[in-house]
């Protein structure tokens, strides 16, 4: 699938559009995400700053994604589980970069050439428009080579 397409698909999906979530960027080469979440009246928890599973679920699909793009068909590759810490209260626009380079992608194939599941663990910052970390998330991904490739 093209990024372009991934991004619409994405962006239109209904958890998505509820919670605000919006996809701004995904790189021809699957390597790059950018997702934005603008505060708004639905967004908001009773404080007025943005509601912690918004921000949880900015970050739900991406790395699985991005990984089953960039690995092929040869691989299975499932969101395991995932942890969020809260650093400072999120208000205004706030953003998750997630971001594939060849040191984890070599890692990921060698772990799993013999066929073992590897479960590496990858973060994720969302910070604020000045660049302040709001919350910091780990995703633990499950990753396997399918049998026979």
């Amino acid at each position: 699938m093209s990024p372009r397409l991934m991004k619409t698909l994405i962006n239109l999906w209904g958890p998505f559009l509820g919670a605000g979530v919006k996809v701004e960027k995904i790189s021809a080469d699957y390597r790059e995400v950018v997702v934005a979440l603008k505060q708004r009246w639905y967004n908001r928890n009773y404080v007025g700053t943005h509601f912690g599973g918004s921000l949880f679920a900015m970050t739900d699909p991406f790395y699985m994604l991005m990984l089953m793009q960039l690995l092929g068909r040869d691989y299975f590759v499932w969101d395991k589980s995932a942890s969020i810490e809260f650093i400072s209260p999120g208000r205004g626009t706030v953003r998750a970069h997630f971001e594939l380079n060849d040191n984890i992608l070599s890692e990921i194939r060698e772990q799993t050439a013999g066929g073992e599941k590897y479960l590496p663990e990858l973060p994720i910052n969302i910070v604020n428009d000045a660049g302040e970390l709001v919350a910091r998330v780990t995703k633990t991904l499950y990753i396997k080579r399918k049998p026979g490739r």
